[in-house]
């Protein structure tokens, strides 16, 4: 019985992702408002009634996305962590982050593009979507730890919304100076606006390719932290 089951298990796991393969396929063509339970059963060679045992809805799929999604991005960028300098590692979360994004643009355009029509995303996408953050406060925090984190003599403490806002992330970087806080969610922001302006064609003319570009702005934004 045992056997059974943990067979049907694997089978339906198989299926799953199966069907989420051919979800993405048609981000690539379609793109996400226009994702479709119905067209996807129909690549698979499924009725739609067998589809909706594994996704009820075209949003629990949406959810199933980008789930995975933010957990392969912040999957590549912990792979890029580590080293003895952390300014050197900085740089390399930045990197991974921007390789994984240019290496699968339509996933990326599904959690950091434009709002899905009708969609509202569970609670369940709140820890995968903050894993970037979350290892880049690790790292601010080792830093305030050994010394290696100076406060930039220009970040001026925060007060107001933007301090009661940046204490939320006091528990995960519990030793990180409240401005180098605030100034972590700037630069947050800043990697994946940049990102962005790349995949969307914002750089083209301009910064275009944006290998030295990205570089050089993510070695400032460490400085901008406090980074030495």
């Amino acid at each position: 019985m045992n056997a059974g089951r943990t067979a049907r298990d694997r089978a339906r796991a198989e299926l799953t992702e199966e069907i989420k393969s051919a979800a993405r396929r048609q981000l690539a063509t379609v793109g996400a408002e226009a994702l479709s339970l119905r067209a996807v059963s129909r690549e698979l060679g499924m009725v739609s009634s067998a589809l909706y045992r594994y996704f009820p809805s075209r949003d629990e799929l949406l959810t199933a996305l980008i789930i995975d999604a933010y957990d392969a991005l912040g999957s590549a960028a912990e792979a890029a962590a580590g080293g003895d300098d952390l300014v050197d590692e900085w740089l390399a979360i930045y990197a991974a982050v921007r390789d994984w994004a240019r290496a699968h643009p339509h996933e990326y355009a599904l959690i950091y593009g434009s709002p899905i029509s009708g969609y509202k995303a569970p609670q369940t996408t709140v820890e995968p979507a903050i894993r970037v953050p979350v290892l880049l406060l690790g790292l601010l925090q080792r830093a305030q730890l050994s010394g290696r984190l100076v406060v930039p003599a220009d970040a001026p403490e925060p007060s107001g919304l933007v301090a009661q806002q940046a204490e939320v992330l006091v528990a995960l970087a519990p030793d990180v100076p409240l401005a180098v806080l605030v100034r972590t969610v700037i630069v947050w922001t800043q990697l994946f606006g940049m990102i962005s302006f790349e995949l969307f064609g914002q750089l083209v003319g301009s910064m275009d390719p944006a290998d030295e570009f990205f570089a050089s702005a993510s070695r400032q934004m460490a400085a901008f932290v406090g980074l030495s």
